[in-house]
């Protein structure tokens, strides 16, 4: 059989993973080929594609990026000017005899793969991003990494909040999910975490900054999601981006907060805006194995003709979902979130007056 794969949206830790695992397992079963697209759909439209072999998927476990390259401006249902070239992508496939096209990304990825199976292409979707916000997934690889690098900068600010008495903000990536925030703010011992979910109240937040003060702590740390909202207020967009499936770029919102807090609190305020870095490096452990995971379940599906699905964690098990239930739909955090709920146990508020500290204290 003859599979074609492409890493599509952006970069992430443990897309080679994904590809080492999916390229290997079909190839040791003998009698199959791999073709990767290169530079996620674009290669797929431009016919820009090569053979991947079992030599290319080897040693490739532990490195960040992708060796297939990506790219999040690549819709072949509005590429470039907007021109629908889905045709273009369906000829290439038809060309190179392809069985099904494995196509490992977020969910404008998931989305387009969606649009291609209902064309007759036979698609299998795998998850991966590192804001953790793809439908039927409780976890997307990716998201791990990211977190773990969220939660190291955030440890760093904190002795420097400390050491100079400063309200120290800072500023993860996460769209419209809140998930690297809650995580990465939840193991760091955050004083104050703000995520889209739960619109803010700069007062609110003000409060518990002045309370740490009275309270002889002298400093706060305030991890902010970038889609986060005061109260009223509106999404922080930083730029927009044609050609894309999600074409808003959010961003700057830790210096709104900053502007929102300086008349209502004497320390001085810092903001640390985190940014790619959250995307880069090697992957954690436990991102290359969900990847390696998720890419050798990929293949299976490949095998048994399952086109139409997406491999997904649920309850902690490996299953595959329908396309269709992926597309268009973001997972977001849920108010009663069992993270929310420990953090607010001990201490960490969410900007409102009712996630607010019952006495001033320290969340770390």
């Amino acid at each position: 059989m003859r599979v074609g794969l492409l890493t599509g949206g952006g970069d992430c830790p443990g897309l080679n993973a994904a590809i080492r695992a999916l390229t290997k397992r079909l190839l040791l079963q003998g009698d199959a080929e791999v073709f990767g697209f290169e530079d996620g759909f674009r290669g797929m439209i431009e016919g820009d594609v090569r053979p991947v072999t079992y030599r290319d998927a080897s040693g490739i476990l532990t490195e960040g990026g992708t060796v297939l390259g990506s790219s999040n401006t690549a819709d072949p249902f509005g590429y470039r000017s907007g021109e629908d070239v889905s045709d273009r992508a369906l000829d290439c496939c038809e060309e190179l005899g392809l069985d099904a096209v494995v196509a490992v990304g977020g969910d404008g990825t998931m989305a387009i793969a969606h649009r291609f199976q209902e064309r007759g292409l036979p698609m299998i979707g795998v998850p991966k991003t590192i804001d953790n916000d793809l439908a039927e997934t409780e976890r997307t690889f990716g998201f791990d990494t990211a977190v773990s690098i969220a939660t190291e900068a955030l440890d760093r600010i904190h002795t420097t909040a400390q050491s100079h008495h400063r309200v120290m903000i800072v500023e993860t990536m996460g769209r419209y999910a809140g998930w690297i925030a809650l995580h990465a703010g939840a193991a760091s011992g955050s004083d104050v975490i703000l995520i889209p979910e739960i619109d803010y109240d700069p007062e609110a937040v003000a409060a518990v900054c002045r309370a740490r003060d009275e309270d002889g702590q002298q400093f706060t740390i305030i991890a902010i999601a970038e889609g986060a909202t005061p109260k009223g207020g509106d999404r922080i967009v930083q730029d927009t981006v044609e050609g894309s499936p999600d074409p808003v770029r959010l961003g700057g919102i830790s210096g709104v907060l900053k502007e929102q807090l300086e008349p209502h609190v004497e320390s001085e305020i810092r903001t640390t805006v985190l940014g790619h870095m959250q995307r880069g490096g090697t992957p954690t452990a436990f991102d290359r194995n969900l990847a390696t995971a998720f890419g050798a379940r990929a293949a299976r599906l490949a095998r048994a003709g399952r086109g139409g699905r997406m491999v997904a964690l649920q309850g902690g098990a490996f299953t595959d979902v329908p396309l269709e239930a992926v597309a268009g739909k973001t997972r977001t955090v849920p108010p009663d979130d069992a993270l929310v709920e420990a953090a607010q146990a001990v201490g960490t508020s969410f900007g409102t007056a009712e996630t607010a500290p019952t006495r001033a204290s320290s969340s770390s």
